[in-house]
Parts: structure tokens; sequence; C-alpha cells
């Protein structure tokens, strides 16, 4: 027996809501280009003065300057396909300083040590969020709707 999927409609959310959203969670994925395509890793982060502060076991000669590197990381439910998903995309720096090193390694768990344990601080220059719900008439409620997103 087959049953059909529920319908989902997905919303945008607000910047302030973006970054409420993601300070509500720890880990996420960094994305950024490595010679010869693009590379994913797991990070933690936290928000720190209007920067997202990220460790994440990635070699930091491919990071190092000023790079442009994507944030992502969201919540969705497995059975019901709900949640929300935040991706943040800026020019990062290594954390070099080592004092603000040892505050950030103290503050975010890390995965590994030594040269692919990175600290970077992301200087967000775009921030998108959305939500995903029922759609309407489906079973459940869209808790919280705010304006659709362009199709």
């Amino acid at each position: 027996m087959t049953t059909s999927p529920s319908l989902r409609r997905m919303f945008e959310v607000s910047g302030e809501e973006a970054w409420y959203l993601l300070g509500g969670v720890a880990h996420g994925r960094i994305v950024y280009e490595q010679r010869d395509g693009v590379a994913v890793r797991p990070a933690c982060h936290v928000l720190e003065y209007g920067r997202l502060i990220v460790r994440t076991p990635a070699p930091g000669a491919a990071l190092f300057g000023r790079v442009t590197v994507t944030y992502h990381c969201d919540h969705l439910h497995p059975g019901t396909g709900t949640g929300w998903a935040v991706t943040v995309g800026g020019l990062a720096e290594v954390i070099t300083n080592p004092d603000e090193a040892a505050h950030c390694r103290r503050t975010l768990p890390g995965w590994v040590h030594g040269p692919h344990d990175t600290l970077l601080r992301i200087r967000p220059q775009a921030v998108t969020a959305f939500r995903f719900a029922p759609a309407a008439g489906a079973s459940g409620t869209a808790g919280g709707t705010t304006r659709s997103a362009a199709s």
C-alpha cells in the first residue's frame, strides 16, 4: 500500500528571524571552493557581535585570507519534512589572534585538533531563511506564517 506525500509550503522569513533560528542551533555546514571543486564540511558556530564564528575540520590554508564562504544549517523533521533552513554568505577570515582563538576553542567544540581545526569569523553579506510547513488544507497548521517565497 502506498500513501500520497503530504503537501508542504515554503515561506521566506525575515533576516531577524533567520538570526534567531541560527542562534538556536550549534551545528551546520560550511561550503567553500577548494582547488577543483566545492568542499562541504561540518561545523559548529556561535553568534558574537553580529559575526558568525565557526569552527570546522577544514584545512586553514584553503581558507586563509579573505575568502567568500557559505554557511548552512537547518532543522527538519524527518517524518513530516517541516522545519526551517538558514543560509549565510559572506567574507570569512581565519582567526589568528591567539587570545581570540583560545576563547573560540573554549566556546566551540571541535572535531579534530591540528592543521584541520580552523576557526573563522564570517562577516554576513547575505542571509536567507525559509520555514517548511504543511500546505493549507493539509493535516496540521502552518504556524507563524510570513511572506510566501517566490517559486
